[in-house]
């Protein structure tokens, strides 16, 4: 076995095993859920909360199965607008302590085809951007256009600008401007949503705003 087969063996391995211990953190959130209903609780932030782990970890585990396949897509017929509010809702953890608002601009809809949770990641890849390029306190906007042919998601934020150098590469493999970055974000972003039918592009990057933008085809 050459190193690139250890390698890809391992990664499968290690994919398993995480994908175990997921489903455990599903179950229990079952149980927590059930449990609440049959006392007769009802927190809606609890509920929130254990809804957004839930859906977490289905996100996790499509991710984990791309080590395992290399076509591990699965299209289907969705709501753009409930997708879009669900990738929302995810991102608002990643907020904590900032003083941040999301303002959203969505008025109509229209299905398309897509991979729910890959195209969820994504979302929530991008919000989770723009919440760490605002310092301390800042707005979001997401916005959703319809035509008769596409979507148009707009999300832009009005914190730290991309330098015009580094616009050209934010989707290149290993490009971060973190500290801990990995580089990966933006580049799986953009392969996801290619395998999609979609786009995924810069607009602008000024002191005033950063907007990304991503095309889809309409059902």
């Amino acid at each position: 076995m050459n190193n690139t087969d250890l390698v890809y063996e391992q990664s499968r391995c290690v994919a398993h095993e995480i994908r175990n211990h997921l489903s455990i953190c599903e179950i229990y959130t079952q149980i927590i859920k059930r449990n609440l209903e049959q006392e007769g609780v009802e927190v809606k932030s609890v509920d929130n909360a254990l809804n957004c782990i839930s859906k977490s970890i289905k996100i996790m585990c499509n991710s984990l199965l791309d080590l395992k396949s290399l076509n591990n897509l699965s299209p289907k017929r969705c709501d753009i607008k409930s997708i879009l509010e669900e990738g929302i809702k995810l991102s608002k953890v990643y907020i904590h302590d900032k003083d941040i608002q999301i303002k959203c601009n969505i008025k109509s809809t229209s299905d398309v085809y897509i991979d729910e949770n890959k195209f969820l990641a994504c979302i929530v890849n991008i919000i989770k951007n723009a919440i760490e390029a605002i310092d301390k306190k800042g707005i979001i906007n997401v916005s959703l256009e319809i035509t008769k042919k596409e979507v148009h998601i707009k999300i832009s934020n009005n914190g730290e600008a991309i330098s015009k150098e580094k616009q050209e590469e934010i989707f290149e493999e290993g490009y971060t401007t973190k500290t801990t970055g990995s580089g990966l974000g933006l580049h799986i972003c953009a392969n996801n949503l290619k395998a999609q039918n979609g786009i995924l592009r810069l607009n602008k990057s000024t002191s005033e705003i950063t907007e990304f933008e991503i095309i889809l085809p309409a059902v």
